[in-house]
């Protein structure tokens, strides 16, 4: 019999896509919590090489960014033990450990509100969805929304102000909605 998706064993692929999906994420969490970028970069690259070696660990279909993160909070407090350079402003390991906490609570806050903004940009119409498309995914501005829609610029400032207005209400609904 084989084994259900949920069962099998975690596959070099599957390490590859779940890195290249939270690499960023996952070195801006290093970052924040490491004040030499140097440094920093140094622990990011040593977390990869734990998680690879790891990976067998890892439970598919869990959340690999917050195993990632657990791993990599490890990784600077091991190498604060361990380094014996002293950092300008040393930081001690309880209150790194704290704000490492703080970063996973907020980062969980902004998954859900970033998939509520998902789903309630699938709501708008499609000629407001077009306006947000332009203005925040292809970084157009004012004027050249207004070129594209045919509209003026202070048409284009009004229907983004109200796109903008009632994606922080469905956000807003959403996330009251399901608990968040």
């Amino acid at each position: 019999m084989n084994p259900s998706p949920e069962e099998k064993d975690p596959q070099p692929e599957d390490y590859l896509r779940l890195l290249a999906t939270h690499e960023r994420s996952l070195s801006n969490y290093v970052h924040s919590l490491v004040l030499n970028a140097a440094d920093a970069e140094d622990i990011v690259q040593e977390c990869k090489v734990v998680l690879w070696n790891k990976f067998d660990q890892f439970k598919p279909g869990s959340n690999f960014l917050a195993w990632a993160r657990k791993i990599a909070l490890h990784q600077i407090l091991n190498f604060r033990r361990t380094s014996q350079r002293r950092p300008l402003y040393p930081l001690d390991p309880d209150f790194i450990e704290s704000v490492a906490a703080e970063i996973d609570r907020s980062a969980a806050h902004l998954e859900r509100r970033s998939a509520a903004l998902k789903t309630c940009l699938k709501k708008l119409p499609a000629p407001q969805r077009q306006l947000i498309l332009w203005r925040y995914y292809e970084g157009d501005g004012i004027d050249g929304i207004a070129r594209k829609a045919k509209r003026t610029e202070g048409a284009v400032y009004r229907a983004l102000s109200r796109i903008r207005s009632a994606l922080n209400d469905c956000i807003s609904k959403t996330l009251n909605t399901t608990g968040s």
